[in-house]
């Protein structure tokens, strides 16, 4: 998987876990409504949003919210949108994505279509256990291909977990008397999400989610688990078939259980539970009904299920004739529904940590096997050059010298990946010691000056007598104070000016670099440090890099307790600023 798309889904992940976690935060449905659109709007990019929820009284589909890009509400007689999107999403109980409107088969044809001249939609209904609240809408009139498939997978995810916090403001706004054990549970509930949402460990969630069942039913013990496909290695099947189990992660009661308890889907409980999709009650349980083989007075069964598809079980287990009732099961089943949810986050977590490490362990083996064949071509095209070769012609002694220029360039490429590889999977070490800052700058200047006097650039280093010893790793800060410096001489004009100060500032010292080069876009500047990033600028085309050299200042800045701006205008220069803790002098 490419760091591009591995950052991607870390940041479509980051965004859905933080609009998620304000979902819980309100109950009034107003403001629940506007919250949702304008973070569904936030998610996808859209121009607009609507939405639909249907009317209790007379079961209408009605407008409840339309919110545009800038979080203002749209106006009644501005609601120009397509029906049959809306109503083709909730029959199927699907998402809709239209790249073109226009040009859809699907929808070409209707007058909404025409006549709104509607263009990049997307739709997705909402739904709670099986039930159809309404739906969410988004488009862009102006363009197509606004949205893709990914946006369309976000649209839906997110919509279920609205739904939910539109049926809790929904219930909430109800007066009725017989609610109030209910508007006692939604604030429970609040409380209940924000634990869940804070963990993406799978099983932290499981444990917290089994725990809330536990304290708040009569259940003397329990079980939470989710169902897996293992090898099948009894069987003798020679296809090696998998096997689908439900593996019980998490056990409370008498006795604790660290050990994994595998449950097969011939299981009657399970086997029901998969039939019918809904929690089953069972009393006088034996040994052989109880799921997780505990003999029980009563056990509850509630399938935790993702987009209809059940992935887990939560059981509940009573002993001495003590009863589980009706009110409990309610309780348990809603409980589940956001079980769900902080399940199927961390679960993406994991995976995207897996996906890191596979990253991770692929960068360790390339850089490994590349070193060992480059440093061969280094020794041999040193002793050519160094004549042990026979003598060598002028053309020879170029083409050589092509070899050398390339294999510094792999040599540094090599060590920018294995820097980042270092320190994303936390190896990187860090020997953090007093010293005195003036000596790396002054080593790294020595190091640059050849390069800085062949373009006739002028450097200037203008460092507070009273600066005291930063604490850091010398190594590392020479490496970041290099990489800037040598960016600034890259990209400033011949005959240019790079000017280095450093002060003391509180408990930090701040250190810049300032030149009066290319400068850098707007547009630009907000990809600055990413990896692999390079301006399609002519003039920085013609340098040589691999766009790795900001991400990794800024990774090890980060890592020495420190950080970094920058500014810049295109055309007129850049300065990059860092920050680095002081040394404690007592």
């Amino acid at each position: 998987m490419s760091n591009q798309l591995i950052e991607r889904h870390e940041a479509r992940l980051a965004a859905l876990y933080e609009v998620s976690s304000q979902l819980g935060k309100s109950l009034d449905l107003g403001e629940v409504l506007n919250q949702v659109m304008d973070s569904i709007i936030q998610l996808t990019g859209a121009e607009r949003g609507f939405l639909m929820l249907y009317d209790s009284e007379n079961g209408d589909l009605q407008t409840r919210a339309a919110r545009n890009f800038d979080q203002e509400t749209i106006e009644a007689d501005a609601t120009n949108i397509s029906r049959t999107v809306i109503e083709r999403a909730i029959n199927t109980g699907e998402g809709i994505l239209s790249s073109n409107a226009q040009e859809d088969d699907r929808f070409s044809g209707r007058e909404s279509v025409i006549g709104y001249q509607l263009r990049s939609i997307m739709c997705a209904p909402l739904q709670v256990r099986g039930h159809t609240l309404g739906a969410v809408y988004v488009d862009n009139r102006l363009f197509s291909g606004v949205f893709e498939k990914d946006d369309l997978g976000l649209l839906v995810t997110f919509a279920n977990q609205a739904a939910i916090a539109i049926e809790n403001a929904r219930l909430f706004t109800q007066t009725d008397q017989a609610l109030a054990r209910r508007v006692e549970e939604l604030s429970l509930f609040q409380r209940i999400d924000q634990q869940l949402n804070r963990s993406l460990e799978l099983n932290q969630v499981l444990s917290l989610s089994l725990n809330w069942a536990i304290a708040l039913t009569n259940a003397a013990g329990g079980s939470i688990g989710l169902f897996e496909d293992i090898e099948n290695e009894d069987t003798g099947m020679l296809d090696g078939s998998p096997i689908r189990i439900l593996r019980l992660m998490v056990f409370r009661g008498e006795e604790e259980h660290s050990e994994s308890r595998l449950v097969s889907l011939d299981h009657p409980i399970v086997q029901k539970i998969m039939a019918d999709g809904r929690s089953i009650l069972t009393n006088d349980v034996s040994e052989e009904e109880s799921v997780d083989g505990t003999p029980a007075s009563m056990q509850l069964a509630v399938p935790i299920q993702q987009d209809g598809i059940i992935t887990g079980l939560i059981t509940l287990e009573t002993q001495q004739n003590i009863e589980i009732n009706r009110e409990d099961i309610a309780f348990v089943e809603r409980l589940s529904d956001r079980a769900a949810v902080a399940i199927k986050n961390a679960k993406l977590y994991e995976a995207i940590q897996d996906a890191n490490k596979a990253k991770s362990e692929f960068i360790s083996l390339v850089a490994h096997e590349l070193r060992v064949p480059m440093t061969s071509i280094k020794g041999y095209t040193d002793l050519m050059n160094a004549g042990l070769a026979g003598p060598l012609s002028d053309q020879q002694k170029q083409f050589l010298e092509v070899i050398r220029r390339n294999l510094t360039r792999m040599t540094s490429l090599i060590s920018d990946l294995s820097d980042i590889n270092h320190i994303e999977s936390g190896r990187m070490k860090f020997d953090l010691q007093p010293f005195d800052l003036r000596e790396v700058v002054a080593d790294v200047a020595d190091s640059l000056r050849e390069r800085i006097a062949n373009r006739q650039q002028t450097l200037h280093i203008e460092i507070e007598d009273d600066l005291p010893l930063i604490f850091a790793d010398s190594t590392r800060m020479a490496q970041v104070v290099s990489n800037l410096m040598s960016n600034a001489n890259k990209y400033t004009q011949d005959g240019g000016e790079i000017v280095l100060r450093a002060w003391p500032n509180g408990r930090y010292a701040h250190v810049s670099i300032q030149d009066n080069g290319l400068g850098i876009s707007e547009e630009n500047q907000e990809k600055l440090f990413t990896q692999f990033f390079r301006a399609e600028d002519k003039e920085v085309r013609e340098q040589a890099g691999w766009g790795l050299g900001l991400s990794i200042v800024r990774r090890m800045v980060e890592a020495q307790n420190g950080e970094i701006t920058f500014e810049s205008i295109l055309g007129e220069g850049s300065t990059f600023t860092f920050t680095i803790p002081l040394a404690n002098m007592e």
